[in-house]
């Protein structure tokens, strides 16, 4: 048996869908005998968070998935190893870089948080 990382997509359809196209791209480990069985383990996955989600959410709120679009066989698992990478081309260079650095930013402020709450829990 194998590990594989897999992309999963879903469109998000709130109301009668009169809006901007919205897509949730989640990266999800399987683990299958080969890349066949893996794919179909990830499309079986998909369509069973699409039931789980539609039942859970809201009647005005759809999850539509859509498919598998990516699958790759994960690596040897070691400290700093790379799972997934994308190329992206941008053309305001800026702003991409700014809301990267925002975006870690918050990621610093929640790590800070999460370790001071466990501090203090652990002084408790």
């Amino acid at each position: 048996m194998n590990w594989y990382v897999s992309k999963l997509v879903f469109q998000v359809i709130c109301g009668d869908g009169q809006h901007t196209a919205q897509f949730d791209e989640q990266i999800r480990l399987v683990h299958a005998e080969d890349a066949l069985h893996a794919f179909h383990k990830a499309r079986l996955l998909g369509e069973g968070d699409q039931l789980e989600n539609n039942e859970q959410h809201p009647a005005n709120v759809q999850w539509k998935f859509i498919d598998v679009t990516e699958l790759l066989p994960l690596r040897p698992v070691t400290d700093g190893a790379e799972i997934y990478s994308v190329i992206k081309e941008e053309t305001e260079a800026a702003l991409y870089i700014r809301t990267v650095q925002r975006s870690a930013g918050h990621l610093l402020q929640q790590s800070l948080h999460q370790f001071t709450d466990q501090m203090l829990n652990v002084d408790q």
